[in-house]
C-alpha cells in the first residue's frame, strides 16, 4: 500500500470516528435535555428517563434539531419557549461533548 493509500484509509477512518462522535454527543444532548424537560414536568426517577428515551428517538425524525425541539415545545407548551428549547440543546451539546471527551 502507498503512503497516499495509507492516507486516504486514514482520513476516511477519521472521518468514520468523527462522525460517530458526532452521533453520539447529539444523542447524549438530547437525553440531558429530555431529562431537563422531564424535570419542569414533575417527572422523576425511571418515568423522567423513559421520557428523556422518548426525546432521543424524536430526533430520528429528520435531519437537525427542530423535531425535536416540536416535540418538547408541544409538551412544554406554556413553560418553555422554543426559542428557549433552542437555547438549551445549544449550550447542553458542549456539556455532551465534554463528558465524552472525558470519557474516551
Amino acid at each position: 500500500m502507498s503512503t497516499f493509500d495509507e492516507r486516504a484509509t486514514a482520513f476516511e477512518a477519521k472521518f468514520a470516528h468523527d462522525a460517530e462522535m458526532q452521533f453520539r454527543a447529539e444523542a447524549r444532548c438530547n437525553k440531558l435535555v429530555g431529562l431537563w424537560a422531564a424535570e419542569i414536568l414533575g417527572k422523576t426517577g425511571d418515568d423522567a428517563t423513559e421520557y428523556a428515551m422518548t426525546v432521543v428517538a424524536a430526533d430520528f425524525e429528520e435531519a437537525g434539531n427542530e423535531d425535536v425541539v416540536r416535540k418538547l415545545a408541544a409538551d412544554l407548551t406554556g413553560r418553555v419557549s422554543a426559542d428557549e428549547i433552542r437555547t438549551k440543546l445549544a449550550t447542553t451539546l458542549a456539556v455532551a461533548k465534554a463528558q465524552l471527551m472525558s470519557e474516551f
